[in-house]
C-alpha cells in the first residue's frame, strides 16, 4: 500500500530518560534496593557485558538474567565444565571417558554405573559415542549439589537441569549421564554432544558456561529443597572458617587486602576475622600493626595444595582401610625415587580432564599415591598389577646430553657417534647397542616433532634441543614413570615356565617387608626357589640359594621353545630360535603376551622366529620388517635410513 506524504515525514524522536523520580533516587537504584531486600540483604551481582568473542553463542542473555537471580540462602551446586575439541583429543577419548564413568563401584551398592538419558534409564553409551564421531566438539561436565543426599533422586535432578538448559539454549540437547556415589559428594557426569537439534555446531556463550549453568542448578536445588535455614548457613560458615583448603572466605579476604594486609572495620563480617585466625594457625597469615592481618603471597596455591593433599590422604585411608602403615605421595618435582608394589586402587584425580592416579601397596610396607602422566589410560594399569614407579628429576636425560655433545652444529651422525663409542668402549661394552639406544631416543623425539630424520641417516636438531627434549618428557611422564612389571599375582607366578617378575626380584636380591604385600611376595619367592630347584636352576647354599648363571635367558629360552613348538604344529612352519647377532627378516604376523614378556612372530615364508616386541611395531602388522638381535632385544630398521635402525 502506498504511503502518504505525511507518513513519509513522520520520524519518532524519543526524549532522554528522566534523570530521577520522587525522592531524588533513580529508578534503577530503587529496583536494586528492592532486589537486595528480597535477597536477604545481599546485593545482587549483575554480569557485565562480555567482550567481543564471548558474545557469540546460545544462552548469553539468560546468563545475564541468572546472574542477578536468587539470594544468599540459595542451595549451592558445583558445576565443572570442559570443552573437548574432538579433533585434538586422543583417539577413542569419548569411548574411554564413557567407560570410565560407568566403571565398577560408583553406585551405592558398589556396582557399575549405568548411563541414562532424557527418557531412558538404560542409555546405550556405545550408540551415543557412534552418533558423535563426526562432531566438532563435545561438552563434559560434572554437577555436584552440596545437598545431594537431601535431593534423593540425583537422576531426576539432572534430567530437570538438562531440560531447563534446553529452554535456556533454545535447542534440544543430545546427552547421556552417569551418577556417582563413590566419593564424599555424590555427583553426576554428563556428556553433551556439540550439536543442536538441526545438526549444526552447538556454541554456548562463555558466560552461560562460566556462571549460567551453576546458577540454573542452584535455583533448581533451592526450588526443590527450599532456601537454606539459619542453622544450615551457620554450619556451612563454620566449616568454611575451619577448612584447610581454599574457600570463598579466602577470596573475600584477598579482595579486601591492600598490599597483602587486611584491616577489619567495626562493621566487618565476624566470619572473616574467624577465617583470618584459622589462616594464622595454618601459618598463612600473621597479625600486622593495629587490627590488620598480613596474608602470605602464596595463600591461594598453598590452600589449594592443602585441599588436594587432604583428598589424597582420604583416598589412601580408604584404600588401606583398617591397616596401619606409613604413606607417601609420589609427585613431579620431588626427589627422584623408586618404588615397587601392587596396584590396590585406581581412579581419576581430575575426573573432568581424565587425569588418573594409582594407590600402590609397596614391597617396603608403605602405601603410595601416584599421579599418572597426562594422557595415561587407566586401562593400561590393571587392578592388582605389579608396577615399578620412578619419580624423575626435571631436566634433560643423559642420552640427550650425549647426543648434543657429539653433534656437529645442529646435525647428529650415528656413524660418528659409533666411532667415538668404539674408541672409549671397554672389553665387555657394546658400542653398537649404546648408539642404537640413542637413535631410538631420537626416533621417539621425531614422532613428537622435536627432531627431524634426514634421508642419509643423519638427524637435524633444533637450537633448543635439550630444553625441548626435557619439555617432551615433562608433558609425557608428568615427572613420574610407571612401568607394569607383571599383571599376575606373585603366588601364581611361583610355578610358571618363563622369566617372571619373581626371578628378577631374586636376582636383584630384593628384601620385601614382612607385612602386607611384602609378606605375600616373601611366600611366593620361597615357592619360586623350590620350582627353580626342580628345574635344576637353583640350589640351596647355606642360609641362601645359588641361582643358575643367565637364569632369565634360560627361562625365557625354555618358554619360547615350548611356544615355538606349539606354533610350528599349528602353522606347519619351522621354529627358528635366535641368538645374539642374528639378522631377522620377514613379515610381522602376530603378537604374544608370554610370561617372559611381549613377543612378535616374524615369518619369512619358510619358518618363523619369536623376538621381543617393541612399540615401533605397533602399526606394522602384516608388513615386511628387518632387524638384528642385540643384547636380548632387536634393533629394527625401517624405510630408507642408512644409519643405525630403531
Amino acid at each position: 500500500m502506498a504511503r502518504g506524504p505525511d507518513e513519509e515525514r513522520f520520524r519518532p524522536r524519543p526524549g532522554k530518560p528522566r534523570a530521577g523520580l520522587a525522592g531524588g533516587h533513580r529508578f534503577t537504584s530503587q529496583v536494586l534496593k528492592a532486589t537486595q531486600k528480597a535477597a536477604g540483604g545481599v546485593r545482587p551481582r549483575f554480569a557485565r557485558p562480555s567482550k567481543r568473542g564471548a558474545e557469540a553463542g546460545r544462552g548469553r542473555a539468560v546468563a545475564r538474567l541468572l546472574a542477578g537471580a536468587g539470594g544468599a540462602r540459595d542451595r549451592r551446586v558445583v558445576v565443572k565444565v570442559r570443552l573437548v575439541v574432538l579433533a585434538r583429543a586422543a583417539p577413542g577419548s569419548t569411548a574411554a571417558h564413557l567407560r570410565y564413568i560407568q566403571r565398577d563401584g560408583v553406585t551405592p551398592e558398589g556396582e557399575p554405573g549405568h548411563a541414562y538419558g532424557r527418557t531412558t534409564d538404560q542409555a546405550d553409551a556405545e550408540e551415543f559415542e557412534a552418533r558423535g564421531r563426526g562432531d566438532r566438539h563435545q561438552f563434559r561436565f560434572i554437577v555436584s549439589p552440596e545437598d545431594a543426599v537431601d535431593l534423593g533422586d540425583l537422576r531426576a535432578f539432572t534430567r530437570d537441569l538438562m531440560g531447563r538448559m534446553e529452554a535456556d539454549l533454545g535447542t534440544r540437547l543430545d546427552w547421556v549421564a552417569v551418577d556417582h556415589f563413590d566419593t564424599d559428594n555424590s555427583h553426576s557426569h554428563v556428556v553433551l554432544r556439540g550439536v543442536d537439534d538441526r545438526g549444526r555446531d552447538l556454541v554456548i556463550a562463555r558466560d552461560y558456561i562460566a556462571h549460567g549453568m551453576r546458577r540454573r542448578a542452584s535455583l533448581l536445588a533451592t526450588e526443590l529443597l527450599g532456601p537454606q535455614t539459619e542453622q544450615e548457613l551457620r554450619d556451612r560458615l563454620t566449616r568454611e572458617i575451619q577448612a584447610e583448603r581454599w574457600t570463598t572466605l579466602d577470596r573475600r579476604l584477598q579482595d579486601l587486602a591492600r598490599a597483602a594486609v587486611v584491616t577489619f572495620g567495626p562493621d566487618a563480617d565476624p566470619a572473616l576475622a574467624g577465617r583470618a585466625s584459622t589462616l594464622e594457625r595454618l601459618g598463612l597469615a600473621e597479625r600486622a600493626d593495629g587490627a590488620g592481618w598480613r596474608l602470605r603471597e602464596d595463600l591461594e596455591p598453598t590452600l589449594r595444595a592443602m585441599g588436594e593433599r587432604g583428598d589424597i590422604v582420604r583416598t589412601l585411608q580408604r584404600a588401606f582401610a583398617g591397616e596401619s602403615r606409613a604413606m607417601e605421595i609420589l609427585h613431579a618435582g620431588g626427589a627422584p625415587a623408586t618404588t615397587i608394589g601392587r596396584i590396590v586402587r585406581k581412579g581419576l584425580t581430575d575426573e573432568l580432564n581424565d587425569r588418573g592416579f594409582l594407590v600402590v601397596d609397596g614391597l617396603d610396607g608403605k602405601g603410595r599415591y601416584v599421579t599418572l602422566p597426562p594422557g595415561a589410560t587407566l586401562a593400561d594399569y590393571p587392578q592388582g598389577a605389579i608396577v615399578n614407579v620412578r619419580s624423575v628429576a626435571a631436566g634433560p636425560r643423559p642420552a640427550d646430553r650425549a647426543i648434543a655433545a657429539v653433534s656437529e652444529g645442529d646435525l647428529y651422525r650415528p656413524d660418528r657417534h659409533l666411532l667415538l663409542a668404539r674408541a672409549d668402549a671397554g672389553p665387555k661394552e657394546d658400542p653398537e647397542g649404546f648408539v642404537a639406544a640413542h637413535v631410538r631416543r631420537l626416533e621417539a623425539l621425531r614422532r613428537a616433532g622435536v627432531v627431524e630424520r634426514l634421508d642419509d641417516g643423519r638427524w637435524k636438531l633444533p637450537a633448543d634441543f635439550l630444553a625441548r627434549a626435557a619439555a617432551y618428557d615433562a608433558g609425557r611422564f608428568g615427572g613420574v614413570q610407571v612401568e607394569v612389571s607383571a599383571d599376575g599375582s606373585p603366588s601364581r607366578q611361583a610355578r610358571l615356565l618363563g622369566a617372571t617378575w619373581l626371578d628378577r626380584t631374586l636376582i636383584e636380591d630384593v628384601r620385601p617387608a614382612p607385612t602386607a604385600f611384602g609378606a605375600e611376595v616373601r611366600d611366593a619367592l620361597n615357592g619360586r626357589r623350590a620350582f627353580l630347584a626342580e628345574q635344576g636352576l637353583a640350589t640351596p647354599r647355606g642360609a641362601g640359594w645359588k641361582l643358575a648363571p643367565d637364569l632369565l635367558v634360560t627361562l625365557r629360552g625354555r618358554e619360547l621353545e615350548a611356544v615355538g613348538a606349539r606354533l610350528a604344529a599349528e602353522t606347519g612352519l619351522a621354529h627358528r630360535p635366535t641368538i645374539d647377532g642374528d639378522v631377522i627378516r620377514g613379515t610381522y604376523r602376530r603378537q604374544f603376551n608370554l610370561v617372559s614378556g611381549r613377543f612378535a612372530m616374524i615369518d619369512d615364508g619358510m619358518g618363523f622366529s619369536l623376538v621381543p616386541w617393541r612399540p615401533v611395531l605397533e602399526n606394522r602388522l602384516g608388513q615386511a620388517v628387518s632387524g638384528q638381535i642385540r643384547g636380548g632385544g632387536v634393533q629394527w630398521t625401517f624405510g630408507r635410513s642408512r644409519g643405525i635402525g630403531v
